[in-house]
């Protein structure tokens, strides 16, 4: 008896299940969420931080369609959407990314012609 292969979602060939049309615009939305979580741990996550990057795309793309749903100017369930917004923030938390402060300092004069001097050359 052959052994059973890998699914096509553990082996990277697919992101969804076989019921899932990976075509429409939430689910280009949701891989493309994907894609930059994954890049912002470094590209090569471990099966524990590509299970919490999914789920934090999951919820980043109802989020989404949830404030697009107020600007229409529907009503948001704010107790959802508190409750999904807090569970975002724990996954990302827990997958490891943080905002790192950019240095805003102004480089002193000297660094500044130094650098022009260096892009004309």
């Amino acid at each position: 008896m052959k052994p059973r292969g890998r699914s096509r979602v553990s082996n990277g060939s697919a992101t969804f299940l076989d019921e899932v049309d990976g075509r429409s615009i939430l689910a280009r939305r949701y891989r493309d969420i994907l894609r930059q979580l994954v890049s912002d741990i470094g590209g090569d996550p471990s099966e524990a931080q590509s299970i919490i990057a999914k789920r934090s795309a999951t919820i980043a793309v109802w989020c989404e369609l949830a404030e697009a749903r107020l600007a229409k100017g529907e009503d948001l369930n704010i107790v959802e959407f508190t409750t999904a917004t807090n569970a975002l923030r724990r996954l990302l938390f827990d997958l490891g990314i943080k905002r790192v402060p950019r240095d805003i300092t102004p480089p002193s004069v000297a660094s500044y012609i130094a650098r022009l001097n260096e892009e004309g050359a």
